[in-house]
């Protein structure tokens, strides 16, 4: 008898986490490309804003998700003017943010990572789901101590790291696309579904367009440095980044090998971002005051940026770890070394 009810409960376990997996199975096709989109709008991985999402959401099935179209666990917060839905969470009745739709909580958690509370994390390239996961636990975005081992865990067991594939190619449209079309003149309009297919190619007798010479490299170079005008900060020349800048094209337009400008920018693995400075030389290895006092989650790259003193510069001068990447409590760093007097 106590073997049948074994039996019986391992079978009905088994059909528990089958129906969780469709389910899981089922949001993730829903959502999977707006998640795509976001990850190349927003710069957050679509690994993550899916984890996030059957995470909070139960794929979609949670009384927040049902009841208020809220995905992702967004409380109200001060600066929330939006319509409100009260939820008992880690305390009674709080206040959750409603959307009129799904599709709105998706965008909203794209715009709600871009406050100043969460710029750390677009430090960690997209394929990094473990370090978004785990920064965004450090950066407060839930209570729960295992919640960064729950996200990398939906990310694993549903491969959603594969999506990072399809953001870098652009796949953006669903695989298949509904046309409206008439089967025969004066018949009923008939949905017909069009998968995909290589573009055809159209022969027409239109002429041949003017030929125009390429520019050459120094016209290259002269043209970007118009958009881009040259400054100088510590006897460094550096360009402020503009939309669309890529550490690849701006390196063809000055004729400079991509690696090169990475290294003078301590820019390894980092994607450029508009306002970002681009130093065309090597930046110092002593700054232009004696020391900065550093506030709570400012980033080292972007003091470094600012200073043009090279990252390595700062910590050998410091005695800082290799692995600090921002700064949890005001300090004072220094930018030029300590003489045997004290002085500098």
């Amino acid at each position: 008898m106590k073997k049948i009810l074994f039996l019986a409960l391992c079978w009905t376990c088994s059909m528990g986490l089958m129906a969780q997996n469709q389910a899981y199975l089922d949001y993730i096709e829903q959502w999977k490309y707006t998640a795509i989109e976001n990850q190349a709008t927003y710069g957050i991985p679509a690994s993550i804003i899916m984890a996030q999402a059957l995470l909070e959401s139960g794929a979609g099935q949670s009384e927040l998700a049902v009841n208020a179209n809220n995905h992702f666990g967004i409380k109200c917060n001060n600066d929330w003017m939006g319509a409100v839905y009260y939820y008992d969470d880690d305390s009674k009745g709080e206040c959750f943010r409603q959307y009129a739709n799904a599709a709105e909580s998706f965008n909203d958690h794209a715009l709600f990572l871009q406050r100043p509370r969460y710029e750390t994390c677009f430090e960690i390239v997209p394929e990094d789901y473990e370090g978004w996961a785990y920064r965004l636990k450090e950066c407060g975005y839930a209570t729960d101590k295992n919640y960064a081992p729950k996200l990398i865990k939906i990310i694993e067991d549903y491969r959603l790291d594969t999506l990072v594939s399809l953001a870098e190619v652009g796949v953006f449209d669903p695989q298949a696309q509904v046309h409206q079309v008439y089967e025969q003149p004066k018949r009923p309009l008939k949905a017909v579904v069009v998968h995909k297919t290589e573009p055809i190619m159209v022969i027409h007798n239109d002429p041949e367009p003017e030929f125009k010479e390429p520019l050459t490299a120094r016209q290259e170079r002269d043209s970007f440095l118009l958009a881009h005008p040259k400054k100088k900060f510590n006897g460094v020349s550096y360009v402020t980044a503009r939309e669309g800048d890529t550490y690849a094209n701006v390196a063809f337009r000055l004729n400079v090998r991509e690696r090169d400008l990475r290294e003078n920018n301590d820019a390894l693995g980092r994607d450029l971002m508009p306002g970002d400075r681009i130093y065309l030389a090597a930046k110092k290895s002593t700054g232009t005051k004696d020391y900065v006092m550093t506030f709570p989650g400012q980033s080292l790259w972007k003091l470094s940026q600012e200073e043009c003193v090279m990252i390595e510069a700062i910590q050998k001068l410091n005695g800082l770890d290799s692995t600090i990447r921002t700064f949890r409590t005001r300090q004072k760093l220094y930018l030029k070394k300590v003489k045997d007097d004290g002085t500098r």
